[in-house]
């Protein structure tokens, strides 16, 4: 019996055609691509998320001409269990998320509890000292003024048309 018999398949998946390798140890190799292959596929999408650049909190990266802003959102969290810094440009969400109620009754999670940090690069030099929170319905709000140096960099370029 193949390994590929034992795996659960969607109806509407049609088997991928192979040829059959000689050498047993080839044939598990192809046989584990496609296990991840598939295992990845069948999040549609979804699988995106399980990814390390992506996570808890999920956040907007927002950049003006004048600052950057990073929206995170932390739905039934308060701002007392959010911690940010701000460091070497990264800046960093940290806390923890408790669970309201007792494990021994739940039959279904979908939610996230416990401990998150989440380190954002920043595009631009911001001024460290001139840095604002605000906390609202659930969304932190983080705005880091740039610096006038970055301010001034940009540059402006003509396009010459032939």
């Amino acid at each position: 019996m193949a390994v590929r018999d034992l795996i659960p398949r969607m109806r509407w998946r049609v088997p991928v055609a192979r040829s059959e390798s000689i050498n047993p140890l080839a044939a598990f190799h192809e046989e584990m691509n496609r296990l991840f292959d598939d295992f990845w596929r069948d999040f549609d999408g979804i699988g995106s998320s399980l990814m390390p650049s992506s996570g808890f909190p999920r956040v907007e990266v927002i950049e003006t001409e004048r600052d950057v802003r990073v929206e995170a959102e932390l739905p039934g969290m308060d701002e007392k269990d959010v911690d940010i810094t701000l460091h070497n440009g990264i800046l960093t969400i940290r806390g923890e998320r408790l669970s309201a109620s007792d494990d021994r009754h739940r039959r279904v999670s979908e939610r996230y509890y416990g401990q998150f940090e989440r380190r954002i690069v920043l595009p631009a030099e911001v001024e460290g000292d001139k840095v604002t929170a605000s906390f609202h319905r659930g969304v932190l709000t983080v705005t880091l003024p740039k610096t006038a140096r970055e301010v001034e960099d940009v540059k402006h370029i003509r396009i010459n048309s032939k």
